[in-house]
């Protein structure tokens, strides 16, 4: 019986770089977790404890008091539920849009081209709170107030989103489109099997950040909707308080449970999150 011998190669010190780098990550890191973890813990408190000065970190009582007092009082279930219709249908129309409003810049020749240009690089320059008397005045006349189509389509306007997939759809090689053609294929055809295959990883950055932003938006659902049926996230967990001020620990666990769908987004496609920001065209810009 032969018997196999595994070496074990000594493991390397670490070197003065490596310590420094490790060092200071774990810093970062500790700065980003201190706001989730005082939140969690300050969750786990009475109210009373909750509102003490100064205040402690880790609670004297833990209680799960607040969070029974959120889904008791609060409508939580419906909030999620408006956040994620919206979110979901505002990142539809805006992956929508923007692949074809980016493509038709990046491929096609037509007059009044520069000009439309223009408007959408004037749209990077605006802020959206800028706009929201316009666009509130907008939607009224529409008969849009309180319903979910006012709070969808004025966050459809996507500069940003078209202005990324357009400088990634200027890298992709015209040869590439130009044998499709020879072949006979048709625009439609050649952006559907070619490019947008060959866009998923843009694709997948536009899609998660279009449905971070709907998901953390507070002022335009705020304006647009007096009815607490149609309250998202934001405007529910802002509702959390009574005559006596606000209830820090329930206030908390709703921006837990609003962070919540946004961590686990994050965890599960990190990965398409970095190669996305990779392959927008804008590293070298």
């Amino acid at each position: 019986m032969s018997t196999t011998r595994t070496r074990l190669r000594p493991r390397r010190s670490w070197t003065p770089g490596q310590i420094v780098l490790t060092l200071l990550g774990a810093a970062v890191s500790a700065v980003f977790v201190a706001p989730i973890a005082a939140a969690l813990l300050t969750s786990l408190k009475s109210e009373a404890e909750a509102a003490e000065i100064p205040p402690h970190w880790v609670p004297e009582v833990w209680t799960g008091q607040a969070w029974k007092a959120l889904f008791d009082t609060g409508n939580i279930t419906n909030w999620f539920v408006n956040s994620l219709v919206v979110s979901v249908c505002v990142t539809v129309v805006v992956l929508t849009v923007s692949a074809l409003a980016g493509y038709g810049f990046a491929r096609t020749e037509f007059k009044g081209k520069s000009v439309l240009m223009a408007v959408v690089m004037a749209g990077l320059m605006i802020s959206p709170a800028v706009l929201g008397v316009p666009l509130f005045t907008t939607v009224q006349q529409m008969g849009m107030v309180d319903t979910y189509w006012g709070m969808i389509l004025p966050q459809c306007a996507p500069a940003a989103m078209v202005f990324i997939l357009y400088k990634f759809f200027q890298g992709i090689p015209r040869e590439m489109e130009e044998a499709a053609f020879i072949d006979g294929a048709g625009r439609w055809r050649v952006f559907f099997t070619i490019i947008l295959p060959l866009s998923r990883p843009s694709l997948a950055a536009v899609g998660i950040f279009t449905f971070i932003s709907s998901w953390n938006n507070f002022l335009w659902p705020y304006m647009v909707t007096n009815n607490p049926d149609l309250m998202t996230m934001p405007n529910g967990i802002a509702t959390v308080m009574n005559s006596y001020g606000i209830q820090w620990a329930q206030l908390m666990a709703g921006g837990l449970m609003a962070g919540l769908p946004l961590i686990i987004v994050f965890v599960f496609f990190q990965r398409q999150i970095v190669a996305g920001v990779a392959h927008t065209g804008l590293a070298g810009q």
